[in-house]
């Protein structure tokens, strides 16, 4: 953030209209109201250097000023001068308890010179009141940054969540969220390895590090670890069975079914078991029961867009057209970016003779599919890839 957009955000307290909190005796309120119009000059110029000495008078002059406090706190803040700003700023917070931009600076201002925390409790208390987008977010990185450097990473998630909100496509905020929440996870698998090494959840975890490692043949091993242990720990199932279903192994194939299968039976409201299932009985032409699971998924959760895309596909094949096109129109509503449903959408308006139609949702399927072409490639970079699965891997005895 650039001092200058900041400053024009930040100066809220002008000089010229200090008189309602000014209580100098009469005979420097001339030598006040000069020194005023001097800072007043210099802002408008941008020349903090020489704004800061005529605001330092003011306030010598006059230390209820809480304008001239709280210029003199930005200005010094932007300075880097933020010991020096830490009495200005709390003078204007005490006399302003309103001003949250001010209680944020104050609050950055008590991090940066290690008063950890007054710095804490400042900019908890200004984060929530804080309107400007880029401020808030510097508030709330600063805060995160506090949390993790206590070692009290319980209390960033609430931080960023509202951070991703106010800004969704920050870098530094998507940053700030994948680094605390692989620290989070993290943290969790040395506390359960030391509480409970041998459980079925630690194997559930050392599964899911062997696949993102790409041991699939070891992270299959952890998985049934994990089921001989506890046949109904939550989400085993389907996890295994969606290892196993990444496989072109016949007999993996099989046996990915089938955990989904056990999954839907511990669960009868497991939407994407329902969703999984349909999607293999479609792939072996299997169209009637395959609607069948892909309208229980939908009625289960009426907001996933590959559930209505996949129902749509199956309609298509059962000339089903009408109610094809609806969910195909809600797909792209709920998934803007999905490019197989504009592909899907534009052919089916082609034939339902809407030629323009057609054509806006082909030019779609285009620039979103270039768009993930585009990201395929940065993730080939840092994919690692996983060995090929074998149910006989002596690893997963």
């Amino acid at each position: 953030m650039s001092t200058k957009a900041v400053l024009l955000s930040l100066l809220l307290l002008p000089a010229a209209t200090s008189t309602n909190f000014c209580q100098a005796p009469p005979d420097r309120s001339s030598e006040i109201a000069e020194h005023e119009r001097n800072a007043q000059l210099y802002l408008r110029e941008r020349n903090q250097e020489k704004a800061i000495p005529e605001l330092e008078k003011v306030v010598a002059l006059d230390p209820n000023n809480v304008d001239a406090q709280g210029n003199l706190g930005v200005l010094l803040f932007f300075g880097s001068r933020y010991k020096d700003a830490i009495p200005h700023l709390q003078a204007a917070l005490a006399a302003r308890p309103e001003l949250a931009k001010i209680q944020g600076l104050l609050g950055i201002s008590e991090a940066r010179t290690s008063s950890f925390s007054s710095a804490r409790k400042d900019m908890e208390a200004a984060f929530p009141l804080l309107q400007d987008k880029k401020f808030k977010v510097e508030v709330g990185l600063e805060l995160v940054s506090l949390y993790t450097q206590s070692g009290e990473l319980n209390a960033a998630p609430g931080v960023l969540t509202e951070l991703r909100k106010t800004d969704p496509e920050n870098a530094e905020v998507l940053y700030a969220s994948y680094r605390t929440y692989a620290d989070l996870s993290g943290e969790a698998m040395l506390t359960l390895s030391l509480a409970a090494p041998d459980s079925a959840q630690m194997h559930q975890i050392m599964a899911h590090e062997e696949t993102r490692l790409g041991n699939t043949n070891g992270a299959i091993g952890h998985y049934r670890k994990a089921i001989a242990l506890d046949p109904h720990l939550p989400g085993v199932h389907f996890e295994l069975a969606e290892l196993l279903n990444t496989s072109a192994d016949v007999k993996a194939k099989q046996e990915a079914e089938q955990e989904y299968r056990l999954a839907l039976a511990a669960d009868l409201f497991d939407e994407k078991t329902e969703f999984k299932l349909a999607e293999l009985d479609a792939s072996k032409g299997n169209s009637t029961l395959a609607i069948e699971e892909y309208t229980k998924a939908v009625a289960l959760q009426p907001a996933d867009a590959d559930a209505k895309l996949g129902l749509a596909k199956a309609l298509l094949e059962m000339n089903e057209t009408g109610k094809a096109q609806v969910l195909l129109e809600e797909t792209v509503q709920l998934e803007p970016t999905n490019a197989v449903a504009h592909y899907r959408l534009g052919t089916l308006y082609r034939k339902l003779g809407r030629p323009e139609d057609s054509k806006r949702e082909i030019e779609l399927y285009k620039k979103y599919k270039d768009m993930k072409e585009k990201l395929r490639g940065i993730y080939k970079e840092m994919q690692i890839t996983p060995n090929e699965i074998r149910l006989d891997d002596p690893d997963e005895k």
